[in-house]
């Protein structure tokens, strides 16, 4: 009874009778697992999760080594350990959110509610260099929809002699892409641009637009979790069948692409109605070995060809 009656007296009860990093770990995870949290920004599971968290609050970076488990933390510690778990679970809001960072990529990067949590498949992509659909070394890359850079600025770090274009249509949310490109010190090739769209980018030509946009239909926004809640909902909603952004995206993007250009746009959950929406169109879907899915590639030729022949 009193895990729900008495909510807060828990977490002081925690604060007192919990000494080591152990202890912490496996009392966040038993609440997690209590409250029926939601994972899938950035874990995928309450362990993990409480590990991230308790880690946080030591200024400690996952995975830890097991040496460490047994550490008694001082009064401070235990307090903030305690702080963090809490919110997590009486807030329903990313992890990432509470600890201000997010990893991609193997990168970390400055998140906030301003922007999306870190998430996308699009990272074993971008470490593949996009093998094998991209033939030679991209130029000029442009990521579309960046919102926090984490897809821009890995990119940057996988072709080291490109200049990135970030793309974004929230001003708050280029003002986490400028953070994060002022903390991984590529100012001088990663620029961060306003634009609905290819709005203000006319006569920009990329040999690689990546794009993770607003995707999900209106009965899955109805039924997200409140963690998904928590993030701007201008980065996830996308009208009826989540395919507003795509399909002004599939109009416009040959025009912004080289002649050999690449297009790579993750979809998630809303393949299905892109591919039944556009039959003629030959996206090559991505097939992920570390899960995800939704992803397509067409090349310029492609899209210029569709256009050709009124597909999009």
């Amino acid at each position: 009874m009193a895990h729900s009656s008495h909510p807060s007296s828990r977490f002081e009860q925690a604060c007192t009778e919990l000494s080591s990093i152990r202890d912490f770990l496996r009392w966040g995870a038993s609440e997690f697992v209590a409250a029926k949290l939601f994972y899938g920004h950035g874990t995928d599971n309450p362990w993990d999760e409480a590990e991230q968290l308790v880690l946080h609050a030591l200024h400690m970076v996952p995975p830890l080594a097991d040496e460490w488990l047994d550490a008694r933390l001082t009064t401070d510690e235990r307090a903030r350990v305690v702080s963090n778990i809490q919110r997590r679970i009486e807030e329903r809001i990313p992890a990432a959110y509470i600890t201000g960072q997010a990893w991609f990529a193997g990168l970390p990067f400055a998140v906030d509610e301003r922007v999306l949590v870190p998430r996308s498949p699009l990272a074993e992509l971008i470490k593949k260099g996009f093998a094998p659909w991209l033939t030679q070394e991209p130029r000029e890359i442009l990521d579309l929809c960046t919102g926090s850079g984490c897809i821009g600025i890995a990119c940057a770090y996988q072709f080291p002699d490109a200049t990135v274009q970030l793309s974004d249509i929230s001003f708050d949310a280029l003002a986490v892409a400028e953070e994060n490109i002022a903390q991984h010190g590529l100012s001088e090739r990663v620029f961060a641009l306003q634009s609905d769209l290819f709005e203000n980018l006319h006569g920009q030509r990329f040999d690689l637009i990546v794009s993770n946009p607003p995707y999900v239909d209106a009965d899955d926004m109805a039924s997200l979790p409140d963690e998904f809640h928590a993030e701007p909902e201008l980065g996830l909603a996308s009208g009826d069948d989540g395919l507003d952004f795509t399909r002004r995206l599939l109009t416009e993007a040959a025009a912004y692409l080289t002649e050999n250009g690449l297009l790579v746009v993750e979809v998630g959950n809303s393949w299905p109605a892109l591919a039944d929406a556009y039959p003629a169109l030959p996206f090559t879907w991505v097939e992920f070995e570390h899960g995800g899915h939704g992803v397509f590639i067409l090349t310029a030729q492609q899209l210029r060809t569709a256009q050709m022949a009124g597909v999009v």
